[in-house]
C-alpha cells in the first residue's frame, strides 16, 4: 500500500513550487505518455485504484520482483518507449482511458500521488529511471525530476555501452526481451538463480559489442 495518500504533504524535494496553479490543476495527472492525446485524471481516481486491494493484485501479478537492488521488471504490455502499460481501469471515452505507465503507478504505490506527476511543463515532477531501464518498476531505482534533468541523465549516459540505453534493440526491444526470458523460466518452473540467468543473457543479447 502507499506510504501516504495526502499528495499535498509530499515534499518534492529540487523541484520548483507551483503556486500559480489552481487546486484543480494540481490534482490533475498525465497519464498515457507519448500518446497522441495524452488523458488527465484527477488525483482522486488515481488514489482509489492505488487503495484497492484488487487492481494491487493484478499489478504485482505482471511485475518481476528481485532482490532490492536490481530492477523488478515488468513482464505484461510494454509501451513504444519501452515502459510497462497497466490498466488499472476500464473507463468510458477514449480507447485505453484507466491505463497509465506501470512505473509510475509503482512509484506512487510505494509514496503516494505525486501533483501533476507527468505533465510536459519544465516545472512539473517526472519520474527518473537511475537504472535507465525503461521496463523496471522497482521504485528504489527512480527518483522525481524534471524534464530538463531527465534528459540531461539521458545524454549523459547514453553512449555507455553497458547502459540499457545502448542496447541495439531500443527500450522497447529490451524490456520485451527481458520480460520473455521471465515468463519462458516462470513457465518451466525454473528456479530464480536460473531465471537471473536468462534474465542476464536477454539483457547481454541487447549489447553493442555482441554484434562484433
Amino acid at each position: 500500500m502507499s506510504a501516504t495518500t495526502n499528495s499535498e504533504m509530499l515534499p518534492l524535494r529540487g523541484l520548483p513550487a507551483a503556486a500559480h496553479r489552481s487546486n484543480a490543476e494540481q490534482s490533475l495527472q498525465m497519464v498515457l505518455l507519448g500518446e497522441p492525446q495524452p488523458v488527465r485524471i484527477p488525483a482522486h481516481l488515481l488514489r482509489s485504484w492505488l487503495d484497492d486491494s484488487t487492481v494491487i493484485a493484478r499489478f504485482e501479478s505482471k511485475r518481476y520482483r528481485r532482490a532490492d537492488h536490481l530492477c523488478w521488471v515488468w513482464t505484461a504490455a510494454v509501451s513504444s518507449t519501452g515502459h510497462g502499460s497497466f490498466r488499472a481501469a476500464s473507463r468510458p471515452g477514449a480507447s485505453r482511458r484507466g491505463t497509465i505507465p506501470a512505473h509510475l503507478f509503482a512509484y506512487q504505490l510505494e509514496y503516494g500521488v505525486i501533483p501533476r506527476l507527468g505533465w510536459s511543463d519544465t516545472e512539473d515532477a517526472v519520474l527518473c529511471h537511475q537504472c535507465d531501464f525503461a521496463g523496471c518498476t522497482n521504485p528504489a531505482h527512480m527518483q522525481l525530476g524534471t524534464n530538463t534533468t531527465n534528459r540531461a541523465e539521458y545524454t549523459a549516459r547514453r553512449r555507455n555501452l553497458a547502459s540499457p540505453l545502448s542496447d541495439v534493440r531500443g527500450a522497447a526491444g529490451r524490456t520485451r526481451a527481458i520480460a520473455t526470458a521471465i515468463r519462458t523460466g516462470l513457465a518451466t518452473g525454473d528456479d530464480s538463480a536460473t531465471i537471473e540467468a536468462r534474465i542476464l543473457a536477454a539483457e547481454v543479447a541487447g549489447r553493442p559489442l555482441t554484434l562484433w
